[in-house]
């Protein structure tokens, strides 16, 4: 089965799973990506015709918040606190060494967040789901070549 034809067939199941209900949109599309780890173009006219939705209704509700991709997810996401909490312990400067060093590396992604809830631990970030404290620029490049082996 081609990966067009899956991701019509995933999106079809998880429609039908929320009862092809408009008002669940969100929930659908995030079902979407939890189980293809994004949302492919295939599977927007698919949710817009069993939602009995616009397309463009569709498109603009997964292209506006920023928690949804429309393309296959890097190895590595780098989730970089910063909240005033830790730009007060020099996340700022942290974000652009990350950023510097792992610049055109297309398996990592650096995404800002706004609070981790470790902001007594100094700069924070999550590698792939994993919470990470008290960070500097080797803790995190090392967590980084971690989770890319």
């Amino acid at each position: 089965m081609s990966a067009v034809a899956s991701a019509k067939d995933t999106a079809t199941a998880i429609c039908s799973g929320h009862g092809d209900c408009a008002d669940a949109l969100l929930e659908i599309l995030h079902d979407l990506q939890a189980a293809i780890g994004y949302i492919p173009d295939a599977a927007l006219p698919v949710i817009a015709r069993r939602l009995n939705l616009a397309r463009a209704e569709v498109h603009g509700v997964a292209s506006f918040y920023h928690d949804f991709r429309t393309t296959p997810p890097p190895s590595v996401v780098v989730k970089l606190c910063r909240a005033e909490a830790c730009q007060a312990m020099g996340c700022e400067s942290l974000a652009d060494h990350a950023t510097t060093a792992l610049a055109g590396d297309p398996r990592v992604a650096i995404e800002p967040v706004y609070c981790l809830g470790l902001c007594a631990t100094g700069p924070a970030a999550m590698v792939n789901n994993r919470a990470i404290g008290r960070l500097n620029a080797e803790k995190l490049l090392a967590a980084v070549r971690e989770a890319q082996a």
